[in-house]
């Protein structure tokens, strides 16, 4: 499939630059046609953008030494975690060396009396949650993949805990970054707050690995809840499922996760993980807090979605019933690639104020039905984010270019109602070409600056995140 990236002119690497990396990394660095090929694509629709070589870091100076040596012959270098990204966010597009930080994956320090764990980049919130269920505490913030939480952190990502639980922003404390030029920061201490200085962590987080390459992550942990329940709501209409979550958010509800899934999204859900849920609209509820407190928010999100045309509550108590219903959520982008199979995926998120949220859903809904591909429509709903998920013949050029007619048409619909152009997927290459309808050529003249501070011969995963400036 084609896409609106331009190729690039690509520097060739030196014998002497290779020859350095060998000697220093022995079998951990790569150059191998099949090792450059997994690392040149990830779960966006675009064509394969392969690295020069890679690199398999085992410590945040390995990462030093690498950073180093390639702003000194201006060589790109773009982090990878586990490929789960869905923009192009760690796609080669200017060659260089793919820097693997999936071999960094040990969990450093748990501070269960500070409700902290620091993390190598490389470990998955799966493991962490596994690593850490004797203590009590558990780590809340769930993407769809098991991503790593240095890929979260740089893609500010969030998840289905969000609505309670805050996104990657809310949650880091600390990092432990390389510069573009091998130098090793630490961004902030474990104190609860800071007023010292300026907020670097913030910085780096959800900068793409544009800025510096996350080596090392400190993140909040929770007590898990004396009370956990999870219970499905179906509805006739899709806008009455959103009014649905505006009114529970606007009357204060604690709801831990609420999820929206259209019709389509759970047919293929029942097909791939073998459910028989109620194949029509339908929110997805998990309550957490004390037996009473739980029995009252799921009383008063009750009584909503009885005032909005919902049906009653089915409900999944038992652990095995919520985990297998919420892993079902989270593989629903693999279950939509069902419908069509050898389909590519085109997948798109925005989020907008929860005022505006029934209205953008239904207006997106409305035009996706006049799409000549299949598509699902789920969301992170507590806190406005959307995703639309069109499923595109990678042979067919013109469902690629009606796939981005009606993800621009999306986009700017979210921003026209003050909302975002992604929630949580970054911006990677795809979502470039609406940062300046969003933030404005001041802004981003000012985030070019920053850019250039902390990486001045932008070797830093180059093309992404920034548009170029506009020509006088």
């Amino acid at each position: 499939m084609n896409t609106s990236v331009m190729p690039t002119q690509r520097r060739p690497l030196s014998d002497e630059f290779l020859q350095a990396l060998r000697d220093h990394f022995g079998e951990r660095f790569s150059t191998a046609q099949a090792v450059c090929e997994h690392h040149g694509k990830d779960e966006s629709p675009y064509a394969p953008m392969l690295p020069d070589g890679v690199v398999f870091a085992q410590s945040t100076e390995d990462v030093a030494w690498l950073a180093k040596l390639c702003n000194e012959q201006r060589v790109p270098l773009v982090p990878y975690g586990v490929g789960s990204s869905l923009e192009g966010n760690i796609l080669a597009a200017h060659g260089g060396i793919s820097l693997d930080l999936s071999g960094m994956n040990r969990i450093l320090a748990v501070h269960a009396e500070d409700f902290t764990v620091t993390v190598q980049a490389g470990v998955t919130r799966k493991q962490l949650n596994q690593e850490i269920r004797d203590t009590g505490l558990f780590f809340p913030i769930d993407p769809g993949a098991d991503a790593s939480l240095g890929g979260m952190a740089a893609t500010r990502a969030s998840g289905t805990n969000a609505v309670r639980y805050g996104t990657m922003r809310e949650n880091v404390m600390s990092l432990t970054v390389v510069t573009a030029d091998g130098r090793i920061v630490n961004t902030a201490s474990r104190a609860r707050k800071s007023s010292a200085g300026y907020d670097l962590t913030r910085i780096f987080v959800g900068s793409e690995g544009t800025l510096g390459i996350i080596t090392e992550v400190t993140v909040r942990l929770y007590p898990q809840p004396e009370a956990i329940s999870a219970a499905i709501c179906n509805f006739d209409t899709l806008r009455d499922a959103v009014q649905s979550v505006i009114e529970i958010i606007q009357m204060g509800v604690p709801v831990a996760r609420v999820e929206f899934m259209d019709a389509a999204a759970v047919r293929a859900t029942n097909s791939y993980s073998r459910l028989s849920l109620k194949e029509s609209p339908l929110l997805l509820f998990e309550f957490h807090g004390s037996p009473t407190g739980v029995q009252e928010q799921a009383q008063i999100v009750q009584e909503i979605t009885r005032d909005n045309n919902g049906q009653d509550f089915q409900w999944a108590d038992t652990p095995e019933e919520r985990n297998r219903l919420w892993t079902a959520r989270h593989n629903a982008y693999f279950a939509a690639l069902q419908l069509r199979p050898g389909a590519r995926a085109s997948t798109t998120d925005v989020c907008v104020p929860i005022s505006k949220l029934a209205e953008c859903v239904a207006q997106t809904a409305q035009e996706m039905d006049q799409a000549s591909f299949p598509y699902i429509i789920v969301g992170h709903v507590g806190d406005g984010n959307f995703h639309v998920l069109m499923l595109l013949d990678p042979d067919d050029e013109a469902q690629w270019r009606e796939s981005e007619r009606l993800n621009h048409s999306l986009v700017r619909r979210a921003i026209a109602m003050q909302g975002t152009c992604t929630g949580e997927h970054g911006v990677g290459l795809h979502k470039m070409a609406f940062m300046r309808e969003e933030h404005g050529e001041d802004a981003l003249a000012l985030m070019r600056s920053l850019k250039a501070a902390f990486d001045p011969r932008n070797i830093l995963n180059p093309g992404k995140v920034l548009p170029e400036p506009l020509q006088d």
